[in-house]
Order: C-alpha cells, then sequence, then structure tokens
C-alpha cells in the first residue's frame, strides 16, 4: 500500500507538470509568477486579487510535494518558459521535513535555483519568501503517520532555513519577504484557526501572507 501511495503521488506530479508544460504555450510573458511547492500551490493569489480589483496577471506554478531537488529538474516548466517580470518563491518547506536533510543541503540546492535565475533571466525582479510556521498540535491529530514529528522538525529549522534564504537573497541582489506577521500565537506557531493539518493553511491565512507581500506585488 505504501509503494502504491508513493507512486500515486508522483503520478500526481507529473501530471500538474504537464499541465503546466501545456499551459505555458499561452502565457503573456513578463508577467507575476508565484512559484514552489505545495504551500505556494494552494495560494488562492488570483481570487484575492480579483476581491481586491487587483489587476495583474499572475501565474501559480506550485506543485504539491516538491522539494528542492525537484524543482531543479522543472525549471523551464515552473520558472522560464513564463518569462516572468517577477517571481516569489516559496520552495524547501518539505526539504527541512525530512530528516536526512541538512540546512547545508539546503542551501547549496536552493543557491543552485537562484543561479539558474540569474542566468537565464537577469531582469527579473525575485522575491523570496519566508518559510511559514506550523502547529504542532494541529499536526499530531491527523491521521497520516509521522505528522506531528515533521511540523516539530521544521519548527525547530524554521528560524535558522529563514536566516539562511534571507542571506540568499542578499547574495543574490534578491528581496527576502518576511510574510509570517499575524500567522503566528504566543508560541510562534501558526496560529490554529489558520492551520488545515499543522502545515497548510486555510485561506483566510493567506489573505494575511498577501497583505504582508502585497506592496512587492504591487511596485
Amino acid at each position: 500500500m505504501e509503494e502504491f501511495m508513493k507512486n500515486m503521488f508522483q503520478r500526481q506530479k507529473d501530471e500538474k507538470l504537464e499541465r503546466y508544460r501545456r499551459l505555458n504555450r499561452q502565457v503573456v510573458k513578463g508577467q507575476i509568477l508565484f512559484t514552489g511547492s505545495s504551500l505556494m500551490e494552494q495560494f488562492p493569489i488570483n481570487e484575492i486579487a480579483m476581491t481586491q480589483s487587483i489587476d495583474k496577471i499572475i501565474y501559480n506554478r506550485g506543485i504539491g510535494g516538491y522539494t528542492i531537488p525537484e524543482m531543479l529538474g522543472a525549471m523551464d516548466e515552473q520558472i522560464f518558459d513564463l518569462e516572468p517580470g517577477k517571481i516569489f518563491i516559496n520552495i524547501g518547506t518539505n526539504d527541512l521535513s525530512r530528516e536526512d536533510e541538512t540546512l547545508e543541503m539546503l542551501i547549496v540546492d536552493y543557491r543552485s535555483v537562484l543561479s539558474g535565475i540569474s542566468k537565464r533571466l537577469p531582469e527579473t525582479r525575485v522575491y523570496l519568501m519566508a518559510y511559514y510556521p506550523v502547529n504542532i498540535s494541529v499536526a499530531s491529530k491527523q491521521p497520516w503517520p509521522d505528522a506531528d514529528k515533521a511540523a516539530r522538525l521544521r519548527f525547530e529549522r524554521l528560524e535558522k532555513a529563514n536566516s539562511a534564504v534571507k542571506e540568499l537573497a542578499e547574495e543574490f541582489g534578491y528581496e527576502y519577504i518576511d510574510v509570517n506577521k499575524g500567522l503566528t500565537d504566543e508560541t510562534g506557531q501558526t496560529r490554529e484557526e489558520f492551520s488545515v493539518d499543522g502545515i497548510h493553511m486555510w485561506p483566510d491565512a493567506y489573505e494575511i501572507v498577501f497583505e504582508n507581500m502585497k506592496k512587492y506585488i504591487m511596485e
């Protein structure tokens, strides 16, 4: 059963990549791009923008379950095919949930993503988003195994990981955005009412994230 679920999940990721490949044939170049893993894929950015009457073309190319190495293998579909004028990136949260992943490995992989963007899209404005918090208590109530363990591991690594991403932004002359203001409780975890499963967030949480990054979208 475990192998079956793993294969099914991989198939879903492959299908999303093919869907993006086909969608990219029709994109308007030079627009705004949101890219990353599930926490970006689930960002209802276009609905929020429409509700606020924001006249911007924003493409979302997040793929649930993706790690940074997987993004490195999908840079055309997730980034380059769109030739965006602005890129907002949230990638690496799945890497942080793996015990065998080190901060040094994450930095090396993330730097490779940014190096590729810098070379292929030198005029593009790039924004690196802070990793979101988690809620360990909500994660512990989930039916899938080791949910609380993954959330705890990510929470323990969050501060150092965000500092590393901020340093990478400075290294490449990009912008780091702390999008988490208003999301957390007194312990620094995601407020329970915003947390779906301890990791992912409800749409009203993304409305707060949007307000924290709105000026960068609008400028």
